[in-house]
């Protein structure tokens, strides 16, 4: 019998907030490499169920399993469901966070942007990863190796608009990511990041307006805006074996509008 040439037969990858845009693609990513995809959601379970419906039409298995990532009880529920259905999480994908709107024209400006502003934003960046990480530990450190994935936002790196509670929030990401990758990686466990520049479509930059778009093409060296699939390959990436000896690590996918020093 040929053996499978699929990257992630027979591994179970949680991808939080997969029910939609970046988060729906990179679980079909996975899916078609062969993986197991907990498809989790808020709210919308017809969203997330046709999700799990094109993962297993690509060649993986998927399922739907609902839990707000910024309560500690529903994630630990979560967590705990999923490791009784499929025995093992492999991979955890923070991806969800709390609504945002990219509309340069309508944002808060700093001096009326309220703390609760920055709060809601760091519930759905800092404390939803908290709380998945939390869960999901226990599980990894006893199998003495696995891979977390944290999306943020090159905004972090080059706030080419201010969106101030957001691209706060998701600098503390960055930070606490970088800490765990330094616990963690005595035990077995990566955790890196990956930093996405403007994404469309999706229903948060659905209001960035087609000039602005215009401008970040202009000043970006491979001359476009991010998709979903443009975000998912290097997610796959991190997970992969071909990246085991990174941790810690922030990769940047925005064309080249942010350059890292090295």
């Amino acid at each position: 019998m040929k053996p499978s040439t699929r990257n992630f037969d027979g591994q179970v990858i949680l991808v939080t907030g997969a029910s939609r845009g970046i988060g729906a693609c990179i679980a079909k990513a996975f899916a078609r490499e062969g993986a197991m995809v907990l498809v989790n959601y808020l709210s919308n379970h017809l969203a997330a169920e046709s999700v799990v419906a094109e993962c297993q039409q690509l060649g993986g298995d998927a399922w739907a399993i609902a839990a707000d990532v910024r309560s500690s009880d529903a994630v630990q529920n979560m967590v705990a469901q999923a490791l009784a259905e499929t025995g093992k999480i492999d991979v955890v994908v923070n991806n969800a966070f709390s609504p945002y709107l990219f509309d340069p024209d309508n944002r808060l400006r700093f001096w009326e942007t309220s703390w609760q502003a920055y709060q809601n934003q760091f519930e759905g960046a800092v404390q939803a990863t908290y709380n998945v990480c939390q869960a999901v530990l226990p599980h990894l450190r006893q199998k003495g190796q696995g891979s977390i994935i944290n999306l943020t936002s090159d905004l972090v790196d080059r706030p080419s608009i201010a969106y101030h509670d957001y691209t706060t929030a998701k600098a503390a990401l960055v930070g606490f990511s970088r800490n765990l990758a330094t616990e963690l990686g005595p035990l077995g466990i990566r955790v890196n990041c990956v930093s996405a520049g403007l994404v469309s479509p999706t229903d948060s930059s659905r209001h960035t307006k087609e000039s602005v778009k215009d401008m970040l093409i202009a000043q970006t060296p491979l001359g476009r805006i991010a998709t979903p699939h443009d975000i998912a390959g290097p997610v796959l990436f991190l997970a992969s074996d071909w990246s085991r000896f990174m941790t810690g690590q922030v990769l940047t996918v925005d064309g080249g509008l942010v350059m890292n020093a090295s």
